[in-house]
C-alpha cells in the first residue's frame, strides 16, 4: 500500500514505532502497528448484502471514549478475511484496508466476487490483535427463484432509556439480513431521568457529556453505544441495511431545517459532522460517502425474485413540517401542493425502481408511518405532523402510483413511533375506498422511551378511531419478518422490561399479508 504524499516517513514512524518497508516507488509500507490498548473495541459490523459480496467495517479505537480515540495521527494498515466457514480454513477473500485518520480510522471494505446465495464469515486482523469473527450472507442472484427469507427489522435505541437486551436476542435469529430504520443514536445531553407519555422515570444509564454538535462528539456517542456488546453481537450476527431518521442529527430535523430555528448555513455544519461520524461507524459503500452534509442513502436492494427492498431518506429532502409541528392537529399546510417527503430526485427514483420491479413483494423500508392515523380524541382529526399524514399531497401521490399502475405486493416498513403498529393503507383513510392499496407494519424501539407497557390509553383510542389499524403495542423489541411467495408474515417480538438486563423476550402478535391481497389478518 502506497504512503499519501501528505504523511512523512519520520511522522510515521514517531507515531507508530516502527519503520516501514521500502517499496518501488521509493515510498514507504505503512508499518504495522502496536497498541496499547485492545484496537476492535467497537465490534465490527457487514452491511449492504448484493450476490456478490457485501461492505465489512470496523474502526480502530483502543481509547473510544477520548479525543483522538488513542490512535496516532496517521494511517494504520488493516488485514481483513472473509471464509466459508467460522474457522477460517477455507479463505475466499482477503487484503488488507487503511485505517485513515481522516475517517477516524474506520474501515470499510467492499468485498467482492463471492458466491450468491450462501453464508460467509470475516474478521479483521491490525498488528498483533485480531476481531472475533462476523457472519453475513450474500443475497441470492438477482432474479433467482427464492422461496423464504427471515429478516429483522429494528431500530430507535436510545442508549440512556434501557438495556440492548432486543440486540442480544435478534443476534440469535438467524436473519437472512437486519434492516435498522434509523435512530441509532440520540443527540441528547446526558440526563439522570426521562420524561414521556408514562410520566418521569430513573435512566438505567446515561449518555456521556451534553449534546453533540462537532465531530468528535459524534464519534464519542457513537462509540458509547458501540462499545454495547449487545448491540455487537447483533452486528456480528448478520449484515445490516441502514438508513438514519433523526435523532442521528436532531431530533425532528428536515433538509436544512433545525427545529430549534438556528441559521440554515450553521445547522449545515451540524450536519456535515454528523454524516461524516455516521458514515464512520455504519457498514456503508462507497456510494453514501458524505459530500459536505449530503449522503446518498436512498438505494435499491434484492433478494432474488422474492424481494426488491427500497431503502428511503425521509429526513434529507423534505420540506418543513406544517402547522409548526404541533401534535395531534392539522391546518391548511397539510395540503401544501408543493410539499415534498422525499424530494423530486428521490421520488423520481423509487416510481422508476417500482415500475420496473420483477419481485414478488415490493419493500419500501424507510421512517415515518404513512398511515394517516387520526390521533385527536374528538370529531375533528388531529395528525402526528412529522409522519406522512402531515404531507397529504406526497402521500396521496405515492399510493396513487400504487393503485394506478397496480404495483400490487407492496408492504411498507417504518420505524420511529417507539410502539409497533400494524395497518392497512388507502388514499384517504377517513373514506376508505375499494381494498387497501398495502400494507404497513411499524416496528418499536430498541430501548427508546423506556420499559413501555402493552399498550397506551391512547392506543386504544386510535385502535377504536381509526378501522384500518389492526394492531398496536407499546413495548420494546423487534420485528421478525418471515416472507415466501405466498404470504409475508410479521411477528412483533416483545420484552417486559429494558429497565434491567434480564428481559424476558416473547411474541406479543404474528399478522400476516396473502399475495395478492393488501388486507392485514392474524397469522
Amino acid at each position: 500500500m502506497r504512503l499519501p504524499d501528505s504523511v512523512s516517513r519520520r511522522g510515521l514512524m514517531l507515531a507508530l514505532g516502527a519503520g516501514g518497508v521500502v517499496l518501488g516507488s521509493g515510498r514507504r509500507a505503512l508499518a504495522d502497528p502496536v497498541f496499547a490498548e485492545y484496537p476492535f473495541q467497537l465490534g465490527i459490523a457487514a452491511g449492504d448484502p448484493a450476490p456478490d459480496g457485501f461492505v465489512i467495517w470496523t474502526r480502530l479505537a483502543p481509547r473510544p471514549l477520548e479525543i483522538g480515540h488513542g490512535m496516532p495521527s496517521a494511517p494504520v494498515p488493516v488485514k481483513w478475511e472473509v471464509a466459508t466457514d467460522r474457522g477460517f480454513s477455507n479463505v475466499a477473500q482477503r487484503g488488507e484496508a487503511i485505517a485513515r485518520p481522516e475517517l477516524g480510522h474506520a474501515v470499510h471494505v467492499e468485498v467482492e466476487g463471492l458466491e450468491p446465495g450462501r453464508e460467509y464469515f470475516y474478521r479483521f486482523t491490525a498488528g498483533a490483535e485480531r476481531t472475533p469473527s462476523g457472519r453475513a450472507k450474500t443475497a441470492p442472484a438477482r432474479g433467482a427463484r427464492v422461496t423464504q427469507a427471515r429478516f429483522g427489522v429494528l431500530g430507535c435505541q436510545a442508549y440512556e432509556q434501557g438495556f440492548y437486551t432486543a440486540h442480544r436476542k435478534a443476534a440469535a435469529e438467524d436473519f437472512d439480513f437486519i434492516y435498522c430504520y434509523g435512530d441509532y443514536i440520540y443527540e441528547g445531553r446526558g440526563s439522570r431521568t426521562y420524561t414521556g407519555s408514562g410520566g418521569t422515570i430513573e435512566n438505567p444509564r446515561q449518555h456521556i457529556g451534553g449534546e453533540v454538535y462537532s465531530l468528535d462528539d459524534y464519534r464519542r456517542r457513537y462509540a458509547q453505544y458501540k462499545l454495547d456488546t449487545d448491540l455487537q453481537s447483533s452486528h456480528a450476527a448478520a449484515a445490516w441495511f441502514v438508513t438514519w431518521d433523526d435523532h442521528e442529527i436532531q431530533n425532528n430535523w428536515v433538509s436544512d431545517q433545525d427545529p430549534d430555528d438556528v441559521p440554515p448555513e450553521v445547522f449545515l455544519l451540524r450536519r456535515q459532522a454528523a454524516a461524516q461520524a455516521f458514515y464512520e461507524h455504519m457498514p456503508l459503500r462507497r456510494s453514501a460517502f458524505p459530500r459536505g452534509a449530503e449522503m446518498q442513502l436512498y438505494r435499491n436492494a434484492a433478494w432474488g425474485d422474492l424481494l426488491d427492498l427500497n431503502l428511503l431518506d425521509t429526513r434529507s429532502y423534505r420540506s418543513d413540517q406544517p402547522c409548526d409541528d404541533a401534535w395531534a392537529t392539522t391546518c391548511a399546510g397539510v395540503a401544501d401542493p408543493a410539499a415534498q417527503v422525499l424530494g423530486e430526485a428521490q421520488e423520481a427514483w423509487l416510481y422508476r425502481a417500482l415500475d420496473q420491479s420483477q419481485a414478488h413483494w415490493k419493500v419500501l423500508a424507510q421512517q415515518i408511518m404513512v398511515m394517516d392515523l387520526d390521533r385527536k380524541e374528538g370529531p375533528e382529526p388531529g395528525y402526528n405532523l412529522d409522519t406522512w399524514a402531515g404531507y397529504s399531497i406526497p402521500r396521496q401521490r405515492l399510493l396513487r402510483r400504487l393503485k394506478d399502475r397496480r404495483i400490487g405486493n407492496t408492504i411498507v416498513l417504518t420505524g420511529d413511533e417507539h410502539q409497533n403498529y400494524a395497518g392497512e393503507l388507502y388514499l384517504d383513510s377517513r373514506n376508505p375506498e375499494g381494498a387497501p392499496v398495502a400494507a404497513e407494519f411499524v416496528t418499536t424501539s430498541i430501548s427508546s422511551s423506556g420499559d413501555g407497557q402493552d399498550q397506551r390509553a391512547e392506543g386504544r383510542r386510535f385502535l377504536a378511531d381509526n378501522p384500518f389499524l389492526k394492531f398496536n403495542n407499546a413495548q420494546r423489541g423487534y420485528v421478525v419478518c418471515d416472507v415466501t411467495p405466498e404470504r409475508w408474515q410479521t411477528e412483533f417480538k416483545v420484552l417486559d422490561k429494558v429497565s434491567e438486563k434480564d428481559g424476558t423476550l416473547t411474541t406479543r402478535a404474528t399478522l400476516a399479508v396473502a399475495s395478492g391481497d393488501a388486507r392485514v389478518v392474524p397469522a
